[in-house]
């Protein structure tokens, strides 16, 4: 009896040019002891550190604003180190100090101005209702709906609720030592990071000897995106705050300076940041010369974001953020989902990085592929 070669053996009735392949039996061998606990192991680290992490979640937030903070600090630390000759730490203390300074003035110019447009708007909203019930047309749908005496209550009850919102005094006293917390804690791991933070860097890349020129290359391109985008942002906001004052003074709008504040604070937050301060600075323009002034307050919104969209912010952000506009829009509503405002605010460099990484990553498997 003769042996038929499996690969080669033919069916019955087959003829002599039908010879079918049958492909190799597949052998299931049963699992080695070492295998079966290595994927254990790397089972219950992979949780162990999921669960760490969540517990940790608050220091993670604050190491993550820190980091963030010194990166986009580090071009201007470096320039002034160049140029005066005093201690680092001195030079960051000197950067800490401008910056309260400025939200100090900010706090002092900001707050009054907004408290008066707040009562203002609730004194003379019946004299707006008893102008708009002048025309006939709306007069007839006010009689209906009740329109004008609804936002007249509303006006009224506008001054209350903001006190009620803002909560009793002890726990405002309690958010308020828990934010000085906060701020302290991400101040000082700031300063350590502009301070040490190329030591750090070095001593980490220290461990990868054979891929360190990439991944020193690799941050480089990391904080030079976020220094970018950061630095470039502040720059755009100062730049609609001048904007919006010029516009305001012009109308003779009250409190001009403090309402452009608001615009360019609220124009640092992506896509919806420059809408929310044109409509706070809307309803102070309707204190002034209603409708002419709101008009011609909307006409500028819409075109100085046109001019801001297509040529103020390729012109300072350059190519240092090539990111995807779906990857913006998702980054930005996972940050706000997460961190509120300051999510948002950290969304886009988080995701810049997280690209620069991804990029990277897949380039260099692109060559080693082509090697192998």
């Amino acid at each position: 009896m003769t042996r038929t070669d499996p690969m080669t053996e033919r069916p019955p009735l087959a003829g002599p040019e039908e010879a079918a392949v049958v492909p190799p039996a597949v052998r299931l061998a049963a699992p080695s002891v070492r295998g079966v606990v290595r994927i254990v192991a790397i089972v219950v680290v992979s949780a162990f550190a999921l669960y760490l992490t969540w517990l940790l979640r608050d220091v993670l937030r604050l190491v993550v604003i820190s980091l963030f903070l010194a990166l986009a600090l580090i071009p201007v630390v470096d320039a002034l180190d160049r140029r005066v000759r005093v201690p680092r730490a001195a030079v960051i203390l000197a950067v800490y100090a401008a910056l309260a300074g400025g939200v100090v003035l900010v706090g002092a110019v900001v707050v009054p101005s907004i408290a008066h447009q707040v009562r203002q708007i609730a004194g003379d909203a019946p004299r707006y209702a008893r102008d708009l019930r002048r025309d006939g047309t709306f007069r007839r749908y006010d009689d209906r709906y009740r329109i004008t005496a609804r936002v007249g209550a509303a006006a009224h009850a506008l001054p209350r609720r903001l006190a009620e919102e803002t909560g009793s005094l002890q726990a405002v006293t309690v958010k308020a030592f828990g934010l000085v917390g906060q701020l302290v804690t991400v101040l000082s791991i700031a300063f350590l990071l502009l301070l040490r933070g190329r030591r750090y860097v070095n001593l980490a890349l220290a461990l990868t000897p054979s891929g360190e020129d990439r991944y020193r290359a690799l941050v480089r391109s990391i904080n030079q995106a976020v220094a970018a985008y950061m630095l470039g942002n502040v720059a755009i906001s100062l730049l609609a705050t001048v904007a919006t004052w010029l516009v305001l003074t012009i109308l003779d709008v009250p409190y001009a300076l403090a309402l452009g504040v608001v615009v360019g604070f609220f124009d640092l937050i992506p896509l919806v940041g420059a809408t929310i301060g044109a409509i706070i600075v809307a309803l102070a323009t309707v204190t002034v010369d209603f409708p002419t002034a709101t008009i011609v307050w909307v006409v500028f919104v819409v075109l100085y974001q046109r001019l801001e969209n297509y040529v103020v912010q390729p012109v300072v952000y350059g190519r240092a953020l090539d990111v995807e506009p779906i990857v913006t829009i998702l980054a930005i509503l996972a940050g706000a989902a997460l961190l509120g405002i300051l999510g948002a605010l950290l969304a886009i460099p988080i995701a810049a990085a997280i690209q620069i990484v991804l990029r990277d990553w897949w380039a260099n498997r692109g060559a080693a592929a082509g090697e192998s």
